[in-house]
């Protein structure tokens, strides 16, 4: 039952998995976060590209490149899926009113409550906190969060909140959109985000970014798609590799299978 639930919702609810990496420049390309140096000299400023990747493919779906200095959350504006789609993302992209929008759309999401976030508590559904030495799911609760809407109006957004306790002690505090799947199921599906950690992980160990063609902020960003499409290949390479499939044939017929093709990169 367990594994069905989660090849559901790898494959039929498409879990989406969001997150942004900072590739470091100089400020005067593209302007980066914290105050000005003492001494005078030039201050780093970056480009972040934000990320939607799908954990089933293990591939980025949807890319958006801004400064380093514009908050996460904002990417969150760009996102655009059907309904019953699954997203996973930490705290950084707490956004209320972008919750209550996917909401209604039947858009579901898990991410972690902001450690100073302010909510109200409707009603308490678990609670084993009291136990000796708790573990796994010990709190779970439906909660309200407010933001305002354009017209200046007080909003609430009806979510759960799920205490949980790992086996090393650490606690960590989900907030989903999503009232009937099982709590388990929920620290789950946030455990899964650690793939995208991966794959940013897997491209700046295989297309380290130290130099770039071109000093614009458009030769910069020509320059990360390509790193994009270029893992976006390895990828494909590597799932032909396990069917040793025959991707080139030439005219005096010999063959090169994906296999061959992928040792020889």
């Amino acid at each position: 039952m367990f594994q069905y639930f989660l090849f559901s919702i790898l494959t039929q609810s498409k879990l989406k998995i969001i997150d942004s990496t900072t590739i470091r420049l100089f400020s005067d390309i593209l302007r980066g976060v914290g105050r000005h140096t003492l001494d005078g000299s030039r201050k780093k400023g970056g480009i972040k590209v934000h990320t939607m990747m799908d954990a089933f493919s293990g591939v980025a779906e949807f890319v958006r490149m801004t400064e380093a200095r514009v908050h996460d959350r904002k990417f969150l504006y760009h996102i655009d899926l059907p309904a019953n789609s699954f997203m996973v993302f930490d705290k950084a992209y707490n956004l209320y009113n972008q919750f209550d929008k996917w909401t209604k759309q039947k858009i579901w999401f898990v991410t972690r409550m902001k450690d100073n976030a302010v909510y109200h508590v409707s009603k308490v559904l678990v609670n084993t906190t009291k136990k000796k030495n708790p573990k796994g799911v010990v709190k779970e609760q439906l909660v309200t969060v407010g933001y305002k809407d354009t017209a200046g109006n007080s909003i609430r957004v009806k979510l759960r909140r799920i205490t949980f306790i790992a086996d090393d002690g650490k606690q960590y505090v989900f907030l989903t959109n999503n009232l009937t799947l099982p709590t388990s199921q929920i620290a789950l599906i946030y455990k899964y985000r650690w793939m995208i950690e991966l794959l940013f992980k897997q491209i700046k160990q295989n297309f380290p970014l130290r130099y770039f063609w071109g000093n614009s902020e458009n030769a910069i960003k020509m320059q990360v798609y390509c790193v994009l499409i270029a893992q976006l290949l390895m990828v494909v390479i590597r799932k032909k590799a396990s069917t040793k499939k025959i991707i080139c044939q030439y005219d005096n017929g010999s063959k090169i299978t994906s296999d061959e093709l992928c040792r020889a990169i």
